[in-house]
């Protein structure tokens, strides 16, 4: 079968087709930012973006991810995951770091489908990413913070088109 992974074409055997897509991730294709947490879909440790919407990867057969555009967190670029990033930096989010992944790839899904959510929005979209550590506080307010980095530069004339499209 083949995947589509972080923009590139890759050949994947068809025995792995019925697997978790995260263990297709990790153990046949070495991409090993996704990260196993619970195994049953509760912890999203194994977030990665599919069609750009935050999903499970330890819930998902890699056969329904074929003809799809698979986005780990060792491809995800642009403009709107660079604001979530320079947040996380800024504000210290990160301690033991293991859920951050999945954290950093769905707080970008949820940005990209409402670039300014209000905090119950954000509680409401990351409430299915666990963090160990607790450090809830640290992210609702980051992902705040990248929402209004994004405003200000999408307002800039010279790239609003560019940046809106996620490009750049």
């Amino acid at each position: 079968m083949k995947l589509n992974v972080n923009g590139a074409d890759v050949d994947v055997d068809d025995r792995f087709a019925t697997s978790p897509l995260l263990w297709v991730l990790r153990d046949v294709l070495e991409l090993t930012g996704t990260k196993y947490g619970c195994g049953i879909g509760f912890c999203a440790a194994c977030t990665v973006l599919i069609d750009g919407r935050n999903t499970k990867s330890c819930q998902t057969p890699a056969e329904t991810a074929v003809g799809k555009a698979i986005t780990t967190v060792e491809g995800v670029s642009g403009l709107v995951v660079e604001a979530v990033r320079d947040a996380w930096r800024r504000g210290n989010v990160v301690q033991c770091g293991y859920c951050q992944p999945g954290q950093t790839l769905a707080a970008t899904a949820l940005l990209t489908a409402d670039p300014s959510p209000d905090d119950a929005a954000i509680g409401s979209w990351m409430n299915g990413n666990l963090c160990r550590c607790g450090t809830y506080p640290r992210i609702r307010k980051a992902i705040g913070e990248a929402s209004e980095a994004l405003a200000t530069a999408w307002s800039l004339p010279e790239n609003s088109a560019t940046k809106r499209s996620g490009s750049g």
